[in-house]
């Protein structure tokens, strides 16, 4: 029988580790795509709330939504030629989302 221990100098976490909205594009296998010249844009109540550009690796940061979020949101991701490439929902009370495929 192996024994494992627990670090004793791990410390809990008592709130979220990102404190903006954080979202992550990935293809089914898990790996990030390149979203060179991509941004998306965050809609609430068929308003825009905010827009920001997609990093090389997939990642996209909303500076100005905090974490948790208190709503929900529709979230379209757009190619540098401003073409709609995937709409999701985005629940309320999350910190960061993932968008598959």
């Amino acid at each position: 029988m192996i024994k494992r221990s627990v670090p004793l100098n791990l410390i809990k976490q008592s709130g979220p580790i990102f404190s903006r909205l954080t979202v992550v594009w990935v293809a089914n296998n898990g790996v990030p795509f390149d979203t060179t010249g991509f941004f998306a844009q965050l809609v609430r109540n068929n308003r825009v709330v905010a827009t920001a550009a997609f990093d090389r690796f997939g990642v996209v940061r909303f500076g100005s939504i905090q974490t948790l979020t208190n709503v929900s949101y529709t979230i379209r991701t757009f190619n540098a030629n401003g073409v709609l490439f995937r709409t999701r929902f985005i629940p309320a009370r999350v910190e960061t989302f993932a968008i598959i495929g």
